[in-house]
């Protein structure tokens, strides 16, 4: 049963990824239609063909390898402008200027930025040339462009709000002044959780188990601090030190005062800062907060901060992944995952005995939602040969055109997105190189699932 569930939850997770990207690639291909492009392929995946089917001017179809997707469109790159076949400008007797044309491109680059132009131009009939993505107006190429990232980020959006409005953000808890837990003895912060012995009660009881606190008593009031937040009830216990603290309690709909003395203890206190402050032994009532629409945007809205200072530092996360492949360093359980380690731990969610199916179900939708986001916003990036890449180079194009028409002064034309593509050819290599060393991660130094 275990295997069983295992697979369906891989199953589960890599049809969802397959979906996205595929909605990925409509979200380009329907507004280029749209707008009069020619869209000639859509596929999934990558690769030798699998399946294909022709419907209309585009083949459809699917790839062997399903790490993504791509729809071509007709026209991305413009022909070289004349300086470009222009090797030099000599002057004959008469005075009048010789062009000697360009008879082959010297250089790695100018080799390969020609090869890719002339690819380009291959598929361009007589009939496509009013229908040229480069002859698009400028803000036509940045919906074109931004299509497929923002489907993903409406993905996700769609996943969160559903799951934020009926189960919850567990990642944001509501918690409460009534207390669910009273801990028995002070352990060790990177002990909490674990069951105390008789022996640890006994010899290091907690002050609240020692003033008779019990789960379901609400903190009323804290040395006369009126309580309406638990973090007042946080604050007060650790600036209270060793000190004496009279606590008034509501127990079964009446108050009642308690009075003892926190204990000084070394607490995590945030952002991986542990502190000597007084400690009371009581763990609150929590949990998930539910919200609609506007609270999923906010939290969406931090969530795109945490994904901005990934993106930045996913070199060096990667760099320590290669790292733990080779045995020099554990491997960070907050790192980066390939598809091939979010799939791993889709089928672990899906196979836990000790997680009930609601919570599995939450878990893989928020799974699924957090590839969508992430996959949305890297695709931002202003690098070729990533859609920002080309968002970037219409945004210049359109800052070019009418910064000309403001001056009145002769149109720049399109912007040649050709004379990118070295930094496209490098970047591609860097992705490439990085999606191989997660994905061996994975493989030979995973992430497990927390139990």
């Amino acid at each position: 049963m275990t295997a069983l569930l295992y697979t369906l939850g891989v199953l589960v997770f890599a049809v969802a990824i397959l979906a996205s990207i595929g909605l990925h690639e409509l979200g380009h291909m329907i507004p280029a239609k749209r707008f009069g492009g020619k869209v000639t392929q859509y596929f999934i995946g990558f690769g030798p063909t699998v399946w294909s089917k022709q419907v209309g001017e585009t083949e459809c179809g699917l790839k062997a390898i399903p790490l993504g997707g791509y729809v071509k469109i007709v026209g991305m790159l413009p022909p070289p402008a004349a300086e470009d076949l222009v090797e030099d400008v000599e002057v004959d007797a008469d005075g009048n200027r010789v062009f000697k044309v360009r008879k082959s491109n010297t250089g790695m680059f100018t080799q390969l930025i020609s090869d890719a132009r002339a690819a380009e131009w291959e598929r361009v009939q007589p009939e496509d040339t009013e229908r040229l993505f480069y002859k698009m107006p400028w803000w036509k190429k940045v919906i074109v462009m931004a299509g497929g990232p923002s489907v993903n980020i409406l993905i996700a959006f769609g996943i969160f709000a559903a799951v934020f409005a009926t189960y919850g953000n567990a990642g944001d808890p509501t918690v409460e002044t009534t207390i669910a837990q009273v801990q028995g003895c002070v352990l060790p912060a990177e002990e909490d959780g674990r069951e105390c012995t008789e022996e640890e009660v006994r010899d290091s009881p907690t002050p609240a188990y020692t003033a008779g606190i019990k789960a379901g008593d609400r903190i009323v009031a804290f040395n006369g601090v009126e309580i309406t937040r638990w973090d007042q009830v946080q604050d007060l216990v650790r600036a209270n030190g060793s000190d004496q603290a009279e606590i008034v309690i509501e127990r079964d709909g009446r108050e009642q005062t308690i009075r003892t003395a926190t204990v000084v203890d070394l607490r995590d206190v945030g952002q991986e800062e542990k502190k000597h402050v007084g400690f009371l032994g009581i763990v609150p009532v929590s949990h998930p907060t539910t919200g609609g629409p506007l609270y999923t945007v906010g939290q969406m809205g931090h969530m795109t901060v945490e994904v901005a200072r990934a993106i930045t530092t996913l070199p060096v996360k990667v760099w320590d992944v290669a790292q733990a492949i080779v045995g020099l360093e554990e491997r960070d359980p907050e790192g980066p995952v390939s598809i091939v380690g979010g799939g791993r731990l889709a089928g672990e969610t899906a196979a836990h005995d000790e997680i009930a199916t609601t919570e599995k179900t939450v878990s893989l939708l928020m799974l699924i939602g957090g590839f969508n986001f992430f996959i949305g916003m890297f695709n931002f990036v202003p690098l070729l040969p990533l859609d920002g890449g080309h968002i970037a180079s219409a945004l210049w194009e359109g800052i070019r055109r009418g910064w000309a028409r403001l001056f009145r002064r002769p149109d720049p034309g399109y912007v040649d997105a050709a004379k990118l593509l070295p930094i496209a050819y490098v970047v591609a290599s860097v992705l490439l190189v990085m999606g191989v060393v997660l994905i061996v991660g994975d493989i030979v130094v995973p992430l497990h699932l927390e139990s």
